[in-house]
């Protein structure tokens, strides 16, 4: 009797396995192209998803803002992959903390929603080289990257081998929530339009894919977006905002593929914002009725962005000129706030509610989340934790801030060329007597933006953004020996043809058209500053310099909040909390004046605080600065 028992248990366990693993094998994600439908497991579906990006948001915070989505009636999560984070070095991976993007993926499924994953390669999303690794431009030809080039098919295959396979237990088939997953990213607004590439990267995806998600391309509604972007056998949709005719971007969808659900994979509810210029505000009536628009059509759609999040450290992108990288370069904010319906510091805003009013009115059977009634507008806690007064610790140009051995050579080095990915180059040569004042300098193109010293005497700025390349200098005046030029990488290009954007001075440096040389270069790229501690502060130093203040946060704050570090009265420069880069400061330029400091980057007290102030221009008299309860990054602007 025993025995049968066991076999009785054994047989039953084997038809509960074999039951699961059919129930699994009928998870299927497909467009029905006659009926215009999505299908999920044969039933119609459709979804309304919104844009959230992992690597901009601490990943404490992750759960707070996947809810508030859903709460809003959305029913999946979209996000891009960001190759740069994972793989910061060649083969060396990274998914750990905010790069832990399966633990981001299993929040998603645990709230009961599906996943649109835009593993790129490229990426845009407004980050620094659009989401490539810098080191690509030391591995591969000039013009070859989104290309058919062998050298970067070579990296990318690498790559993928690694992503793919930690995603393939995420894929709906198997029985995870990724129910679609995009190929490239807007290729159709890309110069190349090389179709071999497209090809060749689709059958790559659908090595790892195969019929357990849905292929998916995006582009711009254009005409020539749409004559390059899609691929044949994966399924084409197209991205606007709410001042274009849907009807007529979801036609360039039919007409590729004859038939299928219109999609709105980048329904913009905000914008991106550059520094120098106005933040980008767009209206709520506009939004929804560009919405009632898309649901009419029985459309799905995704908001970019629903929550934006922050370009912590050196991560935001920037944008050009299209005819010229070397004119209207526009460098992003550290701020992504982008106007989104949930804000920075993960709000809810007016925007939020009236989507989440008309989602409620749609009443859409295939809308399968429930909604929750009892989010509250209410913020969350901010804290202001006041004035504190930071000391002067050491200049750039003092030895014990050289973290990495100066490079020597006649003509000026590329960042990268030294293998620098962030911050700053000193490019310093010693002159001779030869010149006749005033003396033209031209820097032949200095990325981004170049700030000239004689004998460390500040004498002149130049700006990639308004092209200028020439100033004129009194050597004379100062008995000039030295010639400094300290070029500040901010942000690589992340759209458009010019996205191979190398930094420093990338030609030669004329006085009086003649060339001056040689060059010792001594890079900053600011990756930490522990190495700060051992530095006693001084009464006073020459900027470019570190400031320092060590503080504790008052008694009551036992629970940190959230709190924004105004830096009103200080220049241009970054600024580190704890070690943790919170990113570029800029008010003199505005718009943004603060910076978001997540609670998780403070420490309760009595435990002590570090803030460091890399200042490049002037810092306030008082050496002040505070911790605010409300964010500005809609100031001022001074072009």
């Amino acid at each position: 009797m025993q025995w049968i028992a066991v076999c009785c248990f054994w047989t039953l366990f084997v038809f509960v396995l074999s039951d699961i693993h059919n129930s699994i094998n009928k998870r299927t994600f497909i467009v029905d192209y006659e009926k215009n439908e999505f299908l999920k497991d044969g039933e119609v579906f459709r979804y309304v998803s919104g844009d959230l990006h992992y690597f901009r948001i601490p990943k404490s915070y992750w759960k707070d803002r996947i809810q508030k989505i859903k709460a809003a009636g959305l029913n999946a999560i979209t996000t891009y992959v960001e190759w740069s984070l994972h793989e910061p070095f060649p083969g060396i991976y990274n998914f750990e903390g905010m790069a832990d993007l399966e633990y981001f993926i299993k929040l998603i499924q645990d709230e009961g929603m599906y996943l649109l994953l835009r593993p790129g390669p490229y990426i845009c999303a407004e980050r620094d080289f659009g989401g490539f690794p810098y080191w690509l431009l030391n591995v591969t030809p000039k013009g070859s990257l989104r290309t058919n080039d062998s050298s970067y098919k070579k990296y990318v295959s690498q790559w993928f081998s690694v992503l793919m396979q930690k995603m393939q237990p995420h894929l709906y088939g198997n029985g995870g929530n990724i129910i679609m997953i995009q190929v490239e990213n807007e290729y159709g607004s890309f110069y190349a339009c090389d179709s071999d590439y497209k090809l060749w990267l689709r059958d790559l995806l659908k090595g790892f894919v195969k019929d357990k998600a849905l292929l998916y391309t995006i582009d711009i509604c254009r005409q020539r977006d749409f004559e390059c972007g899609p691929i044949p056998e994966v399924y084409a949709t197209v991205d606007f905002g709410i001042s274009v005719d849907a009807a007529k971007c979801f036609d360039f969808m039919k007409n590729f593929q004859k038939g299928g659900p219109p999609v709105n994979s980048e329904f913009y509810p905000g914008w991106l914002a550059h520094w120098q210029e106005p933040h980008p505000k767009v209206s709520s009536a506009y939004v929804v009725k560009q919405m009632k628009t898309m649901l009419s059509f029985n459309a799905s759609f995704s908001f970019y962005m629903f929550h934006g999040g922050t370009n912590f450290g050196f991560t935001s992108g920037a944008n050009t000129n299209e005819s010229d990288p070397n004119i209207g370069y526009l460098p992003q904010l550290t701020s992504y706030d982008y106007d989104a319906p949930i804000t920075e510091a993960g709000d809810l805003t007016e925007k939020y509610f009236r989507i989440k009013q008309t989602l409620e009115k749609a009443k859409n059977p295939s809308l399968v989340q429930e909604f929750i009634s009892d989010i509250s507008s209410i913020p969350i806690s901010k804290a202001a934790y006041g004035t504190f007064y930071l000391r002067p610790l050491v200049s750039i140009f003092e030895k014990v801030t050289h973290r990495i051995n100066p490079v020597l050579n006649v003509n000026p080095l590329t960042f990268e060329s030294m293998d620098i990915n962030t911050g700053f180059v000193m490019y310093e040569t010693t002159l001779s007597n030869k010149f006749q004042n005033p003396v033209n300098l031209t820097v032949n193109c200095a990325r981004d933006r170049a700030i000239v010293y004689l004998d460390q005497v500040q004498v002149g700025t130049m700006n990639r953004l308004n092209g200028n390349k020439t100033i004129f200098l009194d050597i004379k005046k100062y008995s000039a020996q030295t010639l400094s030029i300290l070029i500040e990488n901010q942000g690589r290009i992340n759209y458009g043809d010019f996205i191979e954007d190398r930094k420093g001075i990338l030609g030669h440096v004329l006085l009086d058209n003649k060339t001056v040389g040689p060059w010792k270069m001594i890079a900053h790229p600011l990756n930490e500053t522990s190495w700060l501690s051992s530095i006693k502060p001084m009464d006073n130093v020459q900027v470019p310099a570190f400031y320092r203040t060590q503080f504790t946060l008052p008694e009551n704050y036992t629970n940190t909040l959230d709190t924004f570090l105004d830096t009103s009265g200080w220049t241009k420069g970054v600024a580190f909390l704890n070690d943790i880069n919170l990113g570029r400061y800029w008010p003199l330029a505005g718009p943004q004046i603060t910076l978001y400091v997540p609670a998780s980057f403070l420490k309760p007290p009595p435990t002590i605080n570090t803030l460091v102030m890399f200042e490049l221009e002037r810092a306030p008299q008082d050496l002040s600065i505070k911790f605010v309860d409300s964010p500005i990054i809609d100031g001022p602007i001074n072009t």
